[in-house]
């Protein structure tokens, strides 16, 4: 990996209580990594140290070789899109978007092909001459991802930029915004708590709880082979066990791990004298219970009890219908291949 932006034992408190922990982290140009964690683990504290908006009580940030500790915000060549977007409402969506460079003292000129190349981008040249409170947020932040770009940014920082948005505005917008950073190659941080935008946007993926970097990997390792109960929980939903009850599902189990993890799609229910055709050797427990049933769109969830475990189990739903009520007792299929060790 080269070093086109590393950060070197950033760390940084607050009050005493350490907000960033000595982060190292490298990132290559043209990667888009996603900083993922829940509220209050020191991603956006992260972004805005990069930005030069939260001074470092020590470590280094250093983009092509040169220090930005040493540096004002507006020489770090950075651009930054907030959740809040930022937008100046007194001015255009087309001054908005030439506003860094006019600061700069760029020509009008080229203020203006600029401009207009990116509101082409964003697709926005029919709102050139509206104002912030006459768009939706999903054009709102298109303006802000704009102008951030229009300065010609080195990095790209993106700070919860879809949280405000509805659902469905938020995967058209996720699938433009990637669209636009491979398309400029551009070297992108975004921040983010949700785990789904997190495993499609991202070339890798940065886990962090209380202020560390607790794994990082591509979306699917993350996904697959998560290292820690918290890294487990957090990923994808998985069934974390303690070891004795690993040890009651699965008679014989190998190793010395203290916990356990097996995902919910890895889990299979049947009805008694049902036939498993999945994986050979999968061992059928009798006996289980199904307490509730969710239908979330294309999957079927489903918790269940069995040998005093409560367990998480997903199925695709294919539109036959709920294959069992609650309340109905079942067999669980488990395949020990599929059962991973936790740190």
């Amino acid at each position: 990996m080269n070093d086109y932006l590393k950060l070197e034992g950033v760390h940084k408190s607050f009050g005493g209580t350490a907000v960033l922990d000595r982060i190292d982290l490298e990132i290559r140009q043209g990667e888009l990594v996603t900083l993922l964690g829940p509220s209050g683990c020191g991603k956006s504290t992260l972004l805005r140290c990069i930005a030069g908006l939260t001074g470092l009580d020590s470590g280094r940030i250093v983009l092509e070789h040169n220090d930005l500790a040493k540096l004002p915000p507006r020489s770090r060549e950075v651009g930054m899109v907030f959740q809040s977007y930022a937008l100046f409402p007194n001015l255009t969506v087309f001054q908005n978007v030439e506003y860094g460079m006019k600061m700069r003292g760029m020509p009008k000129a080229v203020r203006r092909s600029r401009t207009e190349e990116l509101l082409a981008l964003v697709d926005l040249e029919a709102k050139v001459n509206a104002y912030p409170h006459a768009l939706s947020g999903g054009q709102q932040q298109r303006v802000a991802l704009a102008r951030s770009l229009a300065v010609e940014p080195k990095v790209l920082l993106l700070d919860e930029p879809l949280s405000a948005l509805d659902a469905r505005i938020r995967k058209n917008l996720r699938t433009e915004i990637r669209n636009i950073q491979k398309r400029l190659n551009m070297t992108t941080l975004f921040v983010t708590h949700d785990q789904e935008e997190a495993l499609i946007l991202s070339d890798r993926v940065c886990l962090m709880n209380e202020g560390r970097i607790v794994q990082d990997g591509s979306p699917e390792t993350m996904y697959t082979a998560p290292r820690t109960e918290f890294a487990a929980r957090f990923m994808g939903s998985y069934n974390v066990l303690a070891r004795r009850e690993a040890e009651r599902l699965f008679p014989g189990l190998h190793g010395n791990s203290s916990s356990y993890a097996i995902r919910p799609e890895a889990l299979v229910l049947l009805r008694t004298g049902d036939a498993h055709t999945g994986e050979a050797g999968a061992r059928l427990v009798p006996d289980a219970t199904v307490h509730t049933i969710s239908v979330l769109g294309n999957i079927i969830r489903c918790t269940v009890e069995v040998s005093g475990i409560q367990l998480t189990v997903d199925a695709l739903n294919d539109g036959t219908g709920l294959r069992f009520r609650e309340g109905e007792q079942v067999t669980l299929a488990l395949d020990s291949g599929k059962l991973l060790h936790l740190e």
